[in-house]
C-alpha cells in the first residue's frame, strides 16, 4: 500500500520542502546507490509484469536512454507477483525525489484489464523518473510519455509523488490499459499525505496545476460513469470513491497544527510523520525522508533512511557523493523471495542456475540491518509499555545527534569539493554514512538483546497471535 507526505516549503522551519513515506511490502528491503551509466545505441529495458502476477500481464522492452542519473533507493524482492528487484522511489542527483503509493482504480476498471497488458508498472515507472528526470515537472512528462506509447500494466491502480526542491506532483496511474493518468501539481503551502493516493475535483481541460491526456474525461463520459456538464471528481470517477482516508486527514491535520507554531515545522515533526504507532506497524519496509534542496554540490544531497519503519527505527543519513552501501543494509536473504529454494553454493550451477542464491556468500555472512529492525520492533511490539517508549526514545534521540553534526559534515565535504577533491569528499561523506549506520546496527541489536531478556524475566514470551500498537490504518 505504502505511504508519502508532503510538506511544502511554506511550513517549513529551514525554508525548503520535505517529501517522506515508507512501503508497504512483506519482503526483503536494501539500500541501494545506483550510479550513473551510459547505454549504447539501440539499448532497451524490460518492463512490466509477467502471467503469474496477480493482474497477469507480459513482459516487454522499451528503449533506454543514452544516460541515467545517479540516484539512491530502496529495492524489494516481492509484491503481488512483480519481478524483483521492485522499489517505490528515492531521490538523484538533480534532487529529484519519488514515492509510490497504492491507488486503487473502480472496480469496472480491474475488470477490464487484459491478461496480455503490457507496459512499465509502477515499480518501474519510479525508477526510470529517478533515472531520467531532472525536474519534478519532468517526471510527471516522463510517466505520461511512456503510458502514451508504451501503457501501463498494473496490480488494480497506483500513484506517485513526485518531487523536487521547487514543486511537487501527486499522478495517479489507473487500472484497465486505456492509458489514463492525472496528475496534480501541489504548491509551496500545500501539506499532502497520501496513502492511498488521491486527487479531487479537476477542471475540465488540463492547466498548469491539473494535467491528463485528452481522452481522460472522454471516457469516462463513454461508460456511463460521469455527466457531461458536471464537476469531474477524479476518485469519484475513476478511484475507490471513498475520498480522503481517516488516517489522511488525521496526519494532514496533526502536521497542520504543527505547522502553525511559531517554529513551524522542521526534521522532528517529519519524522514523526512517517515514524508515530498510529500509522507505522510491521508493514511498513522501511522509512525515508528527504530535505527538499539545492545544495551547492550534487554530491551533498541527502536523504534520511531507516532500514525498516522507523517507529522503533532510527533514519539515518546518507549521501548522493557516497560510493558504497555497507553490506549490513544491502541484501541479504531474510524474507527475500525465492531464497527458501536456493543455496550458497555453485556445484549445481550449471544444471539449474535458479538453485544458487541471488545473495553473494560475503553478504550473507554479515548482519542484516532489516532482520535486527524487525526483530527490535516485535520485541517492543510486545511489550509497549516500556519496551517500545524505549526504542522510540533511543531513535529519536540518535536522528537529533545525527542532525546536530550534519551541517560540519556537509561544510567539511563542501570545502573539498570546492577545492576540486571529489575522491576526498566522497571518502569524507562514504566513511561518515557507514559509520553511523553501523552505530544505529549496533544499538538495534543491543536494544533487542536487553529487550529479549526482559520480556524473558517476566514471563511474557508471546508464542499467540502478533501484538503491535492499534493503528489507523
Amino acid at each position: 500500500m505504502s505511504y508519502g507526505i508532503y510538506i511544502g516549503r511554506d511550513h517549513s522551519a529551514t525554508g525548503h520542502a520535505w517529501l517522506a513515506g515508507y512501503g508497504d511490502e512483506p519482503s526483503s528491503h536494501w539500500l541501494e546507490l545506483a550510479p550513473r551509466r551510459t547505454h549504447a545505441p539501440g539499448a532497451t529495458v524490460e518492463v512490466g509484469v509477467t502471467p503469474q502476477a496477480d493482474l497477469p500481464g507480459a513482459r516487454c522492452t522499451i528503449p533506454q536512454v543514452p544516460e541515467t542519473l545517479r540516484h539512491l533507493r530502496v529495492s524489494y524482492s516481492h509484491y503481488l507477483g512483480v519481478p524483483a528487484p521492485i522499489m517505490n522511489g528515492g531521490l538523484n542527483e538533480y534532487g529529484v525525489a519519488v514515492r509510490d503509493i497504492w491507488s486503487p482504480s473502480r472496480p469496472e476498471l480491474i475488470a477490464m484489464t487484459p491478461p496480455d497488458q503490457t507496459g512499465p508498472n509502477y515499480s518501474d515507472l519510479a525508477r526510470i523518473v529517478l533515472e531520467r528526470a531532472r525536474t519534478a515537472r519532468e517526471g510527471v512528462e516522463v510517466i505520461a510519455a511512456l503510458i502514451a506509447e508504451h501503457g501501463y500494466a498494473c496490480y488494480g491502480g497506483n500513484s506517485h509523488m513526485i518531487a523536487d526542491p521547487d514543486e511537487a506532483w501527486v499522478v495517479i496511474e489507473f487500472a484497465g490499459a486505456q492509458k489514463l493518468w492525472v496528475a496534480e501539481r501541489l504548491g509551496p503551502d500545500a501539506i499532502r499525505a497520501s496513502r492511498p493516493g488521491w486527487i479531487g475535483e479537476i477542471p475540465a481541460t488540463p492547466d498548469d496545476r491539473f494535467r491528463f491526456p485528452d481522452h481522460f474525461i472522454r471516457f469516462a463520459q463513454a461508460q456511463g460513469w460521469h455527466a457531461p456538464g458536471t464537476p469531474f471528481d477524479v476518485n469519484r470517477v475513476y478511484g475507490d470513491g471513498k475520498g480522503r482516508w481517516e488516517g489522511v486527514q488525521w496526519v494532514e491535520a496533526e502536521m497542520r497544527a504543527r505547522a502553525a507554531r511559531p517554529g513551524r515545522i522542521g526534521l522532528a515533526d517529519v519524522i514523526w510523520s512517517i515514524a508515530t504507532e498510529r500509522l507505522t506497524g510491521d508493514t511498513a519496509g522501511y522509512g525515508q525522508v528527504v530535505p527538499l534542496v539545492h545544495p551547492r554540490h550534487d554530491a551533498l544531497r541527502v536523504m534520511w533512511h531507516a532500514p525498516v519503519g522507523p517507529v522503533t527505527s532510527p533514519l539515518v543519513p546518507v549521501f548522493m557523493g557516497m560510493t558504497e552501501v555497507p553490506p549490513e543494509y544491502g541484501p541479504h536473504r531474510y524474507l527475500t523471495s525465492g531464497e527458501s529454494r536456493r543455496f550458497l553454493d555453485h556445484r549445481h550451477a550449471i544444471r539449474n542456475p535458479d538453485s544458487v542464491s541471488h545473495v553473494t556468500q560475503a553478504a550473507e555472512v554479515t548482519a542484516s540491518a532489516f532482520q535486527a529492525g524487525k526483530r527490535l520492533m516485535h520485541l517492543a511490539f510486545q511489550m509497549p509499555a516500556p519496551l517500545l517508549a524505549e526504542a522510540w526514545a533511543q531513535a529519536r534521540a540518535t536522528e537529533a545527534r545525527l542532525a546536530e553534526e550534519l551541517p560540519d559534515i556537509l561544510r567539511s565535504a563542501e570545502v573539498l569539493l570546492d577545492a576540486g577533491e571529489e575522491r576526498l569528499a566522497a571518502r569524507l561523506l562514504t566513511d561518515h554514512a557507514a559509520t553511523r549506520l553501523l552505530t544505529a546496527l549496533a544499538e538495534t541489536e543491543a536494544l533487542a538483546a536487553a529487550a529479549e531478556i526482559r520480556l524473558r524475566r517476566q514471563g511474557r514470551p508471546n508464542h499467540g497471535a502478533a501484538t503491535g500498537p492499534e493503528q489507523i490504518w
